[in-house]
């Protein structure tokens, strides 16, 4: 019997949604922390048998309907060879940045199987012990272009809005580049399992909407239509720019914490939407919690096309307690 989530990817759900969150697999919980512990994060996405036990972590706790690949969309960036290691604190590190048109031209074009292959690995361990549907992911051209040349995170993307506007055709030189490697990367695992891929452009919300159409929405364009699985388009910002996601057909997009999910469904009455609980809802009080996912639940009752999820991925500090309580409202929701 497929499952609820591939049904709804297809607006066929006839059943309550399927529930799966970003970072699902992250810090709050405790064996994941344990992990930690023993293990880098860079290493944790290398060996295939430690990517695989992290994803299936909350699987087997909290009984999710969807697992998502543990591992991190800057693995792109390190197989390009600029360097990449994770900081306490301070997250992502890009240890050789890049700053004009030249170290566009020096970087080198890969063979995704030779350099990410513990992913796909990763993913054919997964597909037989999992009996709820992977979804794979990557992150999108601009959002991996900026931390290329911001060298890590950034609030304001100075450097990178700087570069696409004073240079846009080698800033574009850079997008399609990272668009050609997203694509093998994607396909490499749909060909080992996934069955499903979640596209994140974390960033695009620094951008002014021609900017956008431009720089973001043209490259998950390509990326969508290289793909035969179904696709989840999600970026900072997807309350804003929904119908302009929408024109990338992908098969559904995820919306975050900033809209009536209600209303953005009258706009786009024929696509799935994911979503999309504000993140910080899970620090309060038990009540609070069921409470709030029962109102967004009432807001896409018998959707066939509704997903729940968060607006953004889960914090760190958030309760396990909470968490459950989020899940057995979804799964009890009749």
């Amino acid at each position: 019997m497929e499952s609820i989530l591939l049904q709804a990817l297809q607006m066929k759900n006839r059943g309550r949604p399927p529930v799966w969150l970003m970072r699902q697999a992250g810090r709050y919980l405790p064996q994941f922390r344990a992990l930690r512990e023993k293990y880098g994060f860079l290493e944790m996405c290398h060996q295939p048998e430690l990517a695989v036990e992290t994803t299936l972590l909350p699987i087997q706790l909290l009984g999710f309907d969807a697992a998502i690949l543990f591992s991190d969309i800057l693995v792109i960036a390190e197989a390009l060879g600029v360097g990449l290691r994770f900081e306490k604190d301070l997250g992502p590190i890009i240890e050789r940045p890049l700053s004009q048109a030249s170290d566009v031209d020096a970087l080198p074009r890969i063979n995704v199987e030779e350099k990410l292959g513990y992913v796909a690995e990763a993913i054919r361990l997964l597909r037989g012990q999992l009996k709820v549907p992977l979804i794979g992911f990557c992150g999108a051209p601009f959002t991996l272009a900026s931390y290329l040349i911001e060298g890590g995170s950034s609030r304001d993307l100075k450097k990178t809005k700087r570069w696409m506007l004073t240079d846009p055709e080698s800033f574009h030189q850079l997008l399609r580049l990272l668009s050609e490697v997203t694509i093998a990367y994607l396909k490499m695992q749909i060909k080992a399992g996934a069955q499903a891929i979640q596209i994140f452009d974390s960033w695009a919300s620094a951008l002014a909407y021609k900017q956008f159409r431009e720089f973001s929405l043209n490259y998950m364009k390509d990326i969508v239509e290289a793909v035969n699985i179904p696709s989840i388009l999600f970026c900072r910002g997807s309350s804003v720019f929904a119908s302009q996601m929408a024109e990338a057909q992908p098969d559904a997009i995820s919306i975050d914490w900033n809209a009536d999910l209600s209303c953005i469904r009258r706009q786009l009455p024929n696509i799935a939407l994911q979503g999309n609980l504000d993140p910080d809802i899970l620090h309060a009080p038990r009540s609070v919690v069921e409470r709030e996912v029962r109102r967004l639940l009432d807001s896409m009752r018998g959707d066939p096309g509704y997903i729940f999820n968060l607006g953004h991925g889960i914090t760190p500090e958030v309760p396990v307690d909470n968490v459950k309580a989020l899940i057995e409202t979804v799964k009890s929701y009749a």
